[in-house]
């Protein structure tokens, strides 16, 4: 049996505006069904009050970045998340990325040992916003052996996942990278067809602690170039490996996942 605990924790400033975190959000573990590849496919499903939000992988510079914590799990290798398209926020004049309403994540669990159960006990901070923003932990705990059964919700999300970039007509892409004054400065060179209007390209690193500014998008035919700076903590010089950098393009309710992004052939 799935059992499901919460914990919302928010800051003092919430409480001092009567807003408490139950009120914002609440949370459930949809317990899914064991895959064809012995994985656990299984989803994190977030109610949010009208007119609150939550955020994506990449929660954008108004954003708080979800976290996850299966440390204390049993038997479990690795977890998957496969996120649903995000939308575009624009705030005080900050780009932000993420959903209103609902967010239905499904997480696919992989085992250490497929013949031995196994046990999630997971602590998973995410942030919820409206005029105010307050951090939320969700403490997730079950059994997740046994066959399961289908899910539409699951199902649903799953088929709200990015395109590929074989899948959009993608016909190649590479980036560059020159020096600016404290940063480098990485361009997108996309050669891909138009997927909606106000295309906007969201760069991610291979290290964690690389700062990324917004891009700057502009479409010129059949491609998309997108600049953003990178830089290292503290302002430090940055280093990272460009094919294994990747790419998002969002546009009217679509996005585009590239795996890498090269630098130019020859």
């Amino acid at each position: 049996m799935i059992v499901f605990c919460a914990a919302l924790v928010a800051p003092a400033g919430a409480f001092a505006q009567g807003i408490r975190p139950a009120d914002a959000v609440s949370a459930r573990l949809l317990p899914g069904w064991q895959t064809a590849q012995g994985t656990r496919m299984a989803a994190l499903r977030v109610d949010l009050a009208p007119d609150w939000k939550t955020y994506w992988r990449v929660p954008g510079e108004a954003g708080i970045p979800p976290q996850f914590d299966l440390s204390a799990s049993s038997n479990i290798a690795s977890v998957r998340m496969h996120w649903p398209v995000p939308r575009v926020f624009d705030q005080a004049g900050m780009r932000s990325y993420g959903y209103f309403d609902r967010l239905v994540l499904p997480m696919e669990f992989t085992p250490v040992d497929s013949q031995q159960p196994m046990y999630l006990d997971a602590e998973v901070a995410i942030g919820v916003c409206r005029e105010i923003c307050m951090p939320v932990t969700l403490e997730l705990a079950g059994d997740l052996s046994g066959a399961g059964a289908g899910d539409a919700a699951i199902t649903a999300a799953l088929d709200q996942q990015p395109e590929t970039g074989a899948h959009a007509g993608l016909r190649g892409a590479h980036c560059t990278v020159s020096p600016v004054e404290g940063a480098l400065e990485v361009t997108a060179h996309i050669d891909m067809p138009q997927i909606g209007n106000r295309e906007i390209a969201v760069f991610e690193m291979p290290r964690a602690d690389l700062w990324v500014s917004e891009t700057d998008n502009h479409r010129e035919g059949s491609r998309l170039t997108a600049r953003a700076e990178v830089s290292g903590p503290g302002g430090a010089p940055a280093s990272f490996d460009r094919s294994e950098m990747r790419i998002t393009v969002l546009a009217g309710g679509r996005a585009v996942e590239i795996d890498s992004c090269p630098p130019p052939a020859g």
